[in-house]
């Protein structure tokens, strides 16, 4: 086997492995359409919503009754986040909520719900700053 196989192959194996880190299931995770997540939040009085985009994302429109805790913010923020409670994540299409979500996991959060999609699949009104 000759030199540049090898790279190949090393490369090939990379790149399988950095998508399977990417698009492999959060554990605990529940992946909800906008009429389930919207009704979840109506049925939990104890949940917390968290929009994880930045912060000039959520002033243009948030669902209401969210709270901004960006991801880039999250590790350091943990403590505003009830680890008993039910928390629903969303973002803008739904890769930053699942990134937030493997963090809460890795926190010790098990009662996780995102929003398949994100905010674009909401369809209700916006809330707005």
């Amino acid at each position: 086997m000759n030199i540049n196989t090898v790279i190949n192959i090393a490369i090939l194996l990379l790149v399988v492995w950095l998508l399977y880190t990417r698009l492999k299931p959060v554990k605990g995770l529940k992946n909800l359409r906008s009429d389930d997540f919207r009704n979840g939040m109506k049925a939990d009085s104890k949940s917390l919503v968290v929009d994880v985009r930045e912060p000039g994302e959520y002033k243009r429109g948030f669902i209401k009754g969210a709270v901004n805790i960006p991801l880039s913010q999250l590790k350091r923020r943990l403590v505003e986040i009830p680890k008993d409670n039910t928390v629903f994540l969303y973002c803008q299409s739904g890769m930053r909520s699942k990134s937030a979500a493997k963090i809460l996991s890795k926190s010790g959060y098990s009662k996780l719900v995102q929003l398949q999609g994100g905010v674009n699949t909401w369809g209700d009104p916006l809330t707005r700053k």
